[in-house]
């Protein structure tokens, strides 16, 4: 049986860059546009969700559309420049092509400014899709070919197991090892600097746990 494409999918948000200073800025600005304290800590910590989902707990029901409109318009202002690489983001990227891989970067944000952050940055991608969460993310992986997900968030192990791809999870985002594990991922990283050789490892012997000095471990059966 012959091998498939690699094809490795990517979240964006917490797993290749760090949002929190971007989407903290853009956030105080909005509430002092809409006259409302939001609790920015609190809601930087929770990044994952559509961004309406975050804001519909303080504001009427009626503000949270255009709010979240007026949001997507001030983020490129302020939110791109001051928004790093999580450390490994950009070795991650170069391990998948040293492969002879295809990068694909499936996220829930906005689409136009989840380009603004890889042109910025400069990140080797071949395609990206943006407003698709959760198990929506499915039909992105799939239509992409793709043979895994690496994601920071419970929703992405979600959007991988409905793919029917290996889910690959790091912890530099809001979830914790146990969430992610009860969620159902089969691999965790600490952070994408321990990708790439866990990568080497995977493609050579199909995910068999050789050397977990490096700091990861596989937590299910191979999908």
């Amino acid at each position: 049986m012959s091998t498939p494409p690699l094809v490795v999918g990517f979240d964006l948000d917490m797993t290749l860059i760090d949002t929190v200073p971007g989407f903290a800025a853009t956030l105080t600005a909005l509430g002092e546009e809409l006259g409302v304290r939001f609790p920015v800590a609190d809601l930087t910590a929770q990044l994952g969700p559509p961004l309406e989902t975050l804001l519909a707990d303080h504001l009427a029901p009626e503000q949270v559309g255009p709010a979240g409109d007026r949001f997507r318009e001030l983020y490129p202002d302020l939110a791109v420049a001051p928004v790093p690489l999580l450390p490994g983001a950009r070795e991650a990227v170069d391990a998948v092509r040293r492969h002879g891989g295809r990068v694909v970067v499936v996220t829930g944000k906005f689409p136009r400014n989840a380009q603004l952050h890889v042109d910025h940055l400069r990140l080797d991608v071949d395609h990206l899709e943006g407003w698709v969460w959760g198990v929506g993310k499915a039909d992105v992986l799939r239509r992409e070919g793709a043979t895994m997900f690496v994601g920071d968030h419970r929703h992405d192990v979600e959007g991988a197991l409905a793919a029917g791809v290996l889910s690959v999870s790091v912890l530099t985002g809001g979830c914790s090892r146990e969430e992610l594990v009860a969620a159902g991922t089969h691999v965790v990283l600490p952070d994408l600097v321990a990708f790439p050789g866990w990568l080497e490892e995977h493609l050579a012997g199909r995910g068999r746990a050789r050397g977990a000095g490096i700091g990861w471990r596989r937590v299910g059966p191979p999908p």
